[in-house]
């Protein structure tokens, strides 16, 4: 396989495997046909920051040191972007999220970040604006702070565009640009593409819309949506929205999917055919709605936090194949190095799927010294040969894999005194490899704490 001249890779940020394979049409119709489509990929974190910091380096939170608590990817942690940048690709970023950019350390080995938000006009009015920024807490206590006016406010600010408008097509085109420059000028590429389209708010119009009909059901959904971003639920112990109402968000993210595929195929479809491209997408990280008593991002390892969709189509492929086996979106770092000749001492989903180790943890959420004990944990869960396992607190927890949209099934205690690493693996490779993750990951854990 020839080494690609294009390396692209697209995240739809926080969008639910279901969201994807909710029907009988996941509306990718040319990936479907032409690539790897991969149906048991779990993210290696539950939010935008672990989870493309994992993209980014193949580690996994322990590892790279970026949680909810510490906020920032080791600095001698080398990243895809660095590694590529060795290998003679102009590496630049294309965002819709300022996760991604220098604000946690993400844009570290791209030559280019361009931030969307500050390339597109203004498409939603005060009203909106307003709303937008009193539903994100960090914004709200800037608002009313002496860092109004600074600078790193003033890019905040302007953000807000990504989640009030959409932005893909804008996205898409100036990755068009970027690509048509490089091969004229006879460049590699690897660019980086974030969509916050399926993020919160879930755009269901081109600009921010709420989908209830009448007024009292419109006023429910607004009232829903600012709990779900603000995560009251860690404060007050309730989830604080009604089931139908959370039934009204996950549609709102599957509307978005159903505005946002088409684009996608078809810029997809345009930058891979015939072409020598080596093209990705998933996404980084899923969504809860209620699933097992979890909102919006943070703390979980659930499968609608973790279970992503993930299609890889390689330089020329014209064929599909269906993969079914449990890997992690992390070995994408080193699927790529090993695509374009790097240095690679990791697993390439392409060639040994099945050596991949799907491993979620998610490390507490500080709701502004506000959440309460019952929330206060770390916690570790694998997936091995259709099973899910779970640590938390001192016990084991385990339930079935989904499949495809299949509804997620609560986690259930294992028997006392069992042990799922050493009674529910059969490879002693895979045991003594998971046996150091976890003692990796309890040595983490008990360094940041929780809080207590």
């Amino acid at each position: 396989m020839p080494q690609p001249q294009n390396v692209i890779m697209i995240v739809a940020d926080s969008l639910r495997f279901d969201s994807v394979y909710a029907g009988n049409n996941i509306l990718l119709p040319y990936l479907a046909a032409n690539g790897l489509q991969y149906t048991q990929a779990r993210s290696g974190g539950c939010w935008t920051l672990p989870a493309t910091a994992s993209l980014f380096t193949g580690l996994m939170p322990h590892q790279h040191g970026a949680t909810s608590q510490t906020r920032k990817v080791l600095s001698d942690m080398p990243t895809l972007a660095e590694q590529l940048n060795l290998l003679g690709y102009d590496t630049q970023q294309v965002t819709g999220n300022v996760v991604t950019t220098e604000i946690f350390g993400l844009h570290r080995g791209f030559n280019k970040v361009h931030k969307i938000w500050k390339m597109v006009p203004t498409k939603f009015n005060l009203f909106q604006k307003i709303l937008g920024l009193v539903g994100k807490p960090r914004l709200r206590s800037m608002i009313f702070s002496k860092d109004f006016l600074s600078a790193k406010m003033s890019e905040d600010l302007e953000a807000t565009k990504a989640w009030l408008q959409f932005t893909h097509l804008d996205t898409l085109n100036q990755a068009r640009n970027i690509i048509a420059q490089n091969e004229a000028a006879n460049k590699k590429t690897f660019l980086f593409i974030n969509l916050m389209e399926s993020h919160f708010p879930y755009h269901v119009a081109p600009s921010f819309q709420l989908s209830a009909p009448g007024f009292f059901k419109k006023f429910r959904e607004a009232a829903g949506l600012f709990h779900l971003v603000n995560q009251t639920f860690y404060k007050t112990g309730k989830l604080e929205i009604k089931d139908d109402t959370l039934q009204l968000f996950k549609n709102r993210q599957r509307t978005s999917w159903e505005l946002i595929a088409p684009a996608i195929n078809e810029f997809v479809a345009e930058m891979h055919n015939d072409r020598n491209t080596m093209l990705i997408f998933c996404a980084d990280h899923g969504e809860n709605f209620g699933d097992q008593n979890w909102l919006y991002h943070f703390s979980n390892v659930t499968e609608a936090g973790n279970h992503v969709p993930l299609f890889i189509l390689n330089p020329f492929q014209n064929h599909a194949a269906t993969i079914d086996t449990e890997v992690s979106t992390k070995d994408l770092y080193y699927t790529i190095l090993a695509a374009c000749g790097g240095n690679n001492t990791g697993v390439s989903l392409c060639t040994e799927p099945e050596a991949s180790i799907p491993v979620m943890q998610s490390y507490w959420y500080n709701n502004h010294g506000k959440t309460l004990p019952q929330y206060r944990f770390n916690q570790i869960c694998y997936v091995n040969s259709g099973n899910r396992y779970l640590y938390r607190q001192g016990n084991w927890y385990t339930a079935p894999a989904c499949r495809f949209a299949e509804p997620e099934t609560a986690f259930m205690p294992v028997p006392q005194n069992a042990n799922p690493l050493y009674d529910c693996i059969d490879s002693a490779t895979l045991r003594n490899q998971m046996l150091q993750i976890f003692s990796d990951f309890q040595a983490f854990s008990q360094k940041i704490g929780t809080g207590t």
